[in-house]
């Protein structure tokens, strides 16, 4: 499905085929998907998700933002206590698009010094060739998604979020949501649900490392 921002939930092949050297999702044949969470970490949300996490034995990746690190410690740290892993996503949520390539690995660099991980996720998903180009050389691996949950749209219902997942998921999906207070009222009402169904589905739940 394509929305009126032109963001499909499903990420064409041709997309994933042009930027091959960024990860899109993982071979198929061990009913594996792949739970993340941008922007956090965020009082009442990223907590929030914890527990559902836990409730479903369910491990998942955050890409956090530095800002958001450095403000909410305990929280980044209950994040790698109860076995999930971490990703770099940018200190202050930059677009790649409209930010110079020194201030954007600047940038970068300013979350690495309170996010101890070598995944990296662009915010919006925008990000130059050389902005890439330079990462990888820090040795980032650059990590993007098969299906947008759209969670932070405060346009779609709940059910729409939700349909986004369940009919897009299959093995090997690197599934993106957001524990945000922008998301929190579509995030909240689907997560439980879409843990349930896939899990009915045999799928595990695994870290991005």
């Amino acid at each position: 499905m394509l929305f009126k921002n032109g963001i499909p939930a499903k990420t064409p092949k041709l997309l994933k085929y042009f930027f091959r050297n960024r990860i899109w999702n993982y071979t198929k044949g061990k009913q594996q998907v792949f739970l993340t969470f941008d922007d956090g970490p965020t009082p009442g949300v990223t907590d929030w998700v914890l527990d559902v996490l836990n409730q479903y034995n369910a491990k998942a990746t955050f890409f956090c933002i530095g800002k958001n690190v450095q403000a909410h410690k305990e929280l980044y740290n209950r994040i790698l206590s109860e076995g999930h892993t971490l990703g770099n996503h940018t200190n202050n949520h930059l677009n790649g698009w409209k930010t110079k390539t020194t201030d954007y690995i600047k940038n970068v660099d300013k979350a690495a010094e309170e996010i101890d991980s070598n995944l990296f996720r662009p915010p919006y998903g925008k990000m130059g060739f050389k902005q890439a180009a330079l990462l990888a050389k820090k040795g980032y691996k650059i990590i993007m998604w098969d299906v947008l949950a759209m969670d932070w749209d405060k346009n779609l219902t709940p059910d729409t979020c939700y349909q986004n997942v369940i009919n897009n998921t299959e093995d090997g999906s690197i599934i993106v949501f957001h524990d945000s207070l922008k998301a929190s009222k579509n995030l909240k009402a689907i997560l439980p649900e879409i843990l349930k169904n896939l899990k009915l589905k045999g799928f595990s739940f695994e870290t991005i490392i």
